[in-house]
């Protein structure tokens, strides 16, 4: 087993994992630490160590609220450690690998957390790689900054380093990126076949990415899960990035909120200090998220990606069945024709014609189909017609627990990750059955950009076709296992798609 290797900086000792036939390399640096002068800067190359350095334990988190402090869903599923480390100095990475020897060339994913780039970790327990790794593939996890440490903009910020400006935590994953090209070989990866992949906002990280110019030659794959966010009523933007001038005007509006007179005062200031102050000034403000900086971010994601102009990949993206569903709430018919009319102009008529639109009066729930769902489909058969494809699933088995939460969002990170040992839900059979065969069809994609073959115990998957609007195959996860459905979307869902995607065009 691989239970010591050697990277640029120098050499590291991994520990056996509870699967001994898998090593666990847990906080290895991959850039100097973003502190004091290095504050809102781009990661810069990490220093050479001596001897060789025991990476048995993840490194501290990136600063952010303290977790296992709430009381909502997922402080109960994940975020449950209140004395977990926390620290400013958190630019590491982790490898699980059952390679034996370097030259081995597995293919690798590189896994990007969510949390709305203001939360989450990598040592989150759904996040464990071992289950991954047992199939032939090196995984590797990256921390990033997040909140205002990872994406904070302002002029003094602007005029010190034009050339990086903003998005420090997206440029930290693209610095994470870089050292797998550099180093996974030694943990007997293949730099040549790598699969991004994240889930909500380490979703939109993985299409930041994709969107990236500057990032040709650095993956093959992209897996996007539960991040096409796009809300089908219009009422606010999501995930889409804000202009840098605009950006800089919410930094200066935060330095005075924090009684700084410069950026020389506000990196001196202590991180802790700084963290909290930044939470409370969420309660009444716009978080920071990435910026159109047109370096790194160059337009919307979603749209660059439609249009080709980004990286070349392969595809697969989706959603749970019941997160982000919308309605709009109108009181009555006459205000359901009036809000029609404002959204959607002289096509109200045309979604005032579908069954599914009076669902949005009182008492008839919600519209049966979301917004990331309409996205996610509309995206892949604009990549269709350009004879690009991709594959789309939809997660809908039943989630147990005295909640009854549903298939909320980021439920499936269990499952993709095969961990559910690891959550109190009661989880029975065939929950840990449909786990594997995800988890079966995830490595597949990473290994050949295409989930179809074997499964773990060496029998055929189920087919799964890409999406198309004249083959419009959806993955659909229930508690019975994988099917393929062939069923294109209602008069409502199409509408609501179509909608969406001319909206896009002018991103």
């Amino acid at each position: 087993m691989l239970r010591q290797v050697k990277t640029e900086n120098g050499w590291v000792r991994g520990i056996e994992a509870a699967d001994p036939r898998i090593t666990a390399f847990k906080g290895i640096p991959f850039a100097a630490p973003p502190v004091g002068k290095n504050r809102w800067r781009a990661p810069l190359p990490c220093e050479n160590w001596d001897g060789v350095k025991e990476c048995y334990r993840f490194a501290p988190i990136s600063m952010q609220w303290i977790p296992g402090l709430g009381t909502d869903i997922y402080c109960r599923e994940w975020h449950v450690d209140p004395e977990i480390a926390m620290g400013e100095d958190c630019l590491y990475l982790n490898v699980w690998t059952n390679a034996k020897s370097a030259d081995e060339k597995q293919p690798v994913l590189v896994w990007f957390f969510g949390g709305g780039l203001q939360c989450g970790y990598p040592a989150e327990m759904e996040f464990d790689g071992e289950r991954i790794a047992r199939r032939g593939i090196v995984v590797v996890t990256v921390n990033y900054r997040v909140g205002a440490l990872g994406f904070l903009t302002h002029p003094e910020i602007t005029a010190q380093q034009p050339d990086a400006p903003a998005n420090f935590g997206n440029l930290d994953q693209q610095a994470g990126l870089r050292w797998v090209q550099r180093n996974i070989a030694a943990f007997g990866g293949d730099p040549e076949q790598v699969t991004i992949a994240g889930q909500s906002a380490g979703g939109g990280s993985v299409m930041s990415q994709v969107a990236c110019p500057d990032n040709s030659g650095l993956f093959k794959n992209a897996v996007v899960m539960s991040a096409m966010i796009f809300d089908p009523y219009f009422r606010r933007e999501v995930g889409r990035p804000e202009l840098l001038r605009d950006a800089e005007k919410k930094g200066e509006d935060f330095f005075a909120y924090l009684g700084v007179k410069d950026l020389e005062e506000a990196r001196a200031m202590d991180a802790v200090t700084l963290q909290r102050s930044y939470e409370k000034y969420m309660e009444s403000h716009v978080p920071f998220f990435t910026v159109q900086d047109d370096l790194f971010c160059v337009g919307d994601p979603i749209a660059l990606y439609r249009q080709g102009k980004c990286v070349d990949v392969n595809m697969m993206a989706g959603n749970t069945s019941t997160e982000f569903l919308n309605t709009i709430d109108a009181k009555d018919e006459k205000e359901l024709e009036a809000e029609a009319k404002r959204l959607f102009g002289d096509k109200a008529g045309e979604f005032l014609k579908t069954p599914e639109s009076r669902k949005n009066l009182p008492g008839q729930g919600y519209a049966p189909v979301s917004g990331i769902e309409c996205t996610v489909k509309g995206v892949l058969s604009d990549k269709a017609a350009q004879g690009k494809g991709g594959y789309c699933y939809c997660f809908d088995p039943d989630i147990p627990g005295w909640d009854n939460p549903g298939t909320f969002h980021s439920s499936d990170l269990w499952f993709w990750f095969e961990t559910l040992a690891k959550c109190w839900r009661p989880f029975t059979g065939r929950h840990y059955d449909l786990a594997r065969q995800m988890c079966d069809y995830f490595c597949n994609f990473i290994r050949n950009g295409n989930p179809n073959g074997k499964d773990l115990n060496g029998e055929t998957l189920p087919q799964w076709d890409k999406w198309s609007a004249e083959s419009p195959c959806t993955m659909r996860f229930t508690g019975d296992g994988a099917k393929a459905e062939y069923e294109a979307q209602s008069a409502f869902g199409k509408f609501i798609t179509e909608r969406i995607m001319e909206r896009m065009k002018g991103l």
